[in-house]
């Protein structure tokens, strides 16, 4: 039987493979050697250090989720249906989602930079256009219900036997409901927010 050819693209494969099961803390090189069907020492070959293979694992993981993502928005609904579907991915796939939440981020110093990194270049000006909203406030909407969503995600994926999904969508509703009140609060002439609040 001809010896089987072990490829870099094997390596990472079979490394999310683990990560996506198992979690990223098993990905090593005797169960990606054990998952292939070889020695350690192509994976070593190809894998000068570990680091750089969970690097490259953490960025098949990234592709995924922007998939899943894709696959699983109402288009008619978008913001509020990504956020669920962050919740749903947290769902079915917590290994990547915790991978997704703890992957080094290089390069951010304050929430505007993470913000930057993880949304798209446009997305405000979608947002702000669907709920008739400026840009600056569609911003900041859309900061505080991705910090929000992460941390709800992250509680769901590490809890046992597991918050229904419908308590944290609910959560998540009354969040966005709070942050969207907010920023037209935010947006709003003093006087005339104070007589919105009192009633007046």
């Amino acid at each position: 039987m001809p010896k089987q050819r072990i490829t870099k693209e094997m390596v990472v494969s079979a490394a999310f493979e683990i990560a996506r099961a198992e979690g990223m803390e098993q990905v090593m090189a005797k169960t990606i050697a054990a998952k292939i069907g070889c020695s350690v020492q192509p994976i070593y070959s190809y894998c000068k250090n570990m680091a750089g293979l969970r690097q490259d694992v953490a960025a098949q993981a990234g592709n995924f989720i922007r998939e899943y993502a894709a696959k699983h928005v109402d288009k008619n609904d978008l913001f509020r249906s990504t956020g669920k579907a962050y919740i749903r991915l947290a769902e079915e796939e917590p290994h990547l989602f915790k991978i997704f939440i703890l992957h080094q981020r290089q390069g951010i110093s304050s929430l505007q930079d993470l913000y930057e990194a993880e949304a798209g270049a446009h997305t405000a000006e979608f947002i702000a256009d669907s709920l008739d909203i400026s840009i600056s406030q569609a911003r900041q909407l859309h900061m505080h219900m991705l910090v929000y969503t992460i941390g709800l995600g992250a509680i769901f994926s590490v809890t046992t036997p597991g918050i229904p999904i419908e308590e944290i969508y609910a959560q998540q509703e009354q969040a966005y409901e709070a942050f969207f009140c907010a920023s037209h609060s935010a947006a709003m002439p003093r006087t005339f927010k104070e007589g919105f609040f009192n009633g007046t």
